[in-house]
């Protein structure tokens, strides 16, 4: 059966980008189709400057939703990252195999040590390496695919080459994974820039619809979204990037086509009604089901608990085989 694993990392609350790039596909489709595991990467989120009880109460927050949005325990494997010590243990056998050229060229790397220099940090050692460190959570389990958006496509080909490399030097031992994209609204954009993707931990939520937010600011949010210049409806994502972004999100939440979509709109102000409604209709029967969650956080507690020795259980003998493979004395 096919292996699948993929995280979500507690650096701000979660998004309707989250929900329909990944966790909506995982919960309808892959826990489904595939042996999977589904993590709440919650070491990702120590490479920049955070709070710790912030960084706490996120990553609880991500993990009752990820179960709100339809993740079923007793099909597939949910879990916190550092609840699995074989992640960390194998993020230095892959940093002894990547070399420095390697992950500097990451993108990601470039643009967030921009923006901490800009702010006046310093730039960690883990924001360099913790591409490492994601190629340890898909390795770790003989991961086959990683269901990600398309900004983290370059680090699913790093985490190729190293399982590659690390095979070639000390002998098979690690499944050579591959990226998968959902079909549509892989990359939900910002309502206010919509040339950015909405993310998590922006400064400000004015252009981002989270999870949790209810449905008259939903509404609010989406009717101010920025539109283009013209009066036209059309599906064009270069010259028309506010409606593009509109039209994918509707597409996204009704199962239709953008570009046909397009045709059945004359005003700007029609597209936004209507798709606000969609997500606010899309986006209901989760927060009900996160708020029957979070008030027994014991069963939460007990998933996660559950998730994290079943993972250990599939991580551990490959990590163990690592370990053996570069050289290093069993215990």
């Amino acid at each position: 059966m096919t292996r699948i694993f993929s995280g979500i990392k507690p650096t701000g609350h979660l998004t309707l980008g989250n929900y329909l790039g990944a966790l909506r596909r995982w919960a309808e489709v892959d826990q489904y189709r595939a042996d999977a595991l589904f993590s709440v990467v919650d070491l990702h989120a120590l490479t920049v400057e955070h709070d710790p009880a912030r960084v706490r109460r996120l990553s609880r927050q991500a993990a009752t939703l990820m179960l709100a949005a339809g993740l079923d325990p007793e099909l597939c494997t949910v879990f916190v990252q550092s609840h699995v010590d074989e992640h960390a243990r194998l993020s230095y056998l892959l940093e002894c195999t990547a070399t420095d050229g390697e992950l500097r060229r990451m993108i990601q790397f470039k643009e967030k040590g921009a923006q901490a220099r800009a702010a006046g940090q310093s730039v960690r050692l883990s924001l360099l390496t913790y591409p490492v460190l994601m190629a340890a959570d898909i390795l770790a389990y003989g991961t086959d695919e990683v269901p990600v958006g398309e900004d983290q496509t370059q680090h699913v080909e790093l985490t190729r080459d190293l399982a590659v490399r690390f095979n070639q030097r000390y002998g098979h031992t690690f499944t050579v994974p591959k990226a998968t994209h959902p079909p549509v609204a892989a990359r939900v954009m910002d309502l206010q820039d919509p040339t950015s993707k909405m993310g998590k931990s922006h400064q400000s939520g004015s252009g981002i619809v989270y999870l949790l937010d209810d449905a008259d600011v939903v509404r609010k949010k989406i009717m101010r979204a920025v539109t283009d210049s013209g009066l036209e409806v059309e599906y064009d994502r270069e010259g028309k990037p506010g409606i593009a972004n509109l039209l994918e999100v509707l597409a996204a939440c009704s199962g239709g086509n953008p570009i046909e979509l397009a045709g059945a709109y004359e005003s700007y102000g029609a597209l936004k009604k209507d798709t606000a409604e969609a997500v606010v209709e899309l986006l209901r029967p989760v927060r009900e089901r996160h708020a029957r969650l979070a008030s027994d956080s014991g069963h939460v507690e007990e998933v996660l608990r559950k998730g994290a020795e079943r993972a250990r259980g599939m991580a551990r003998p490959r990590v163990d085989a690592a370990y053996r493979a570069i050289g290093l004395l069993p215990r």
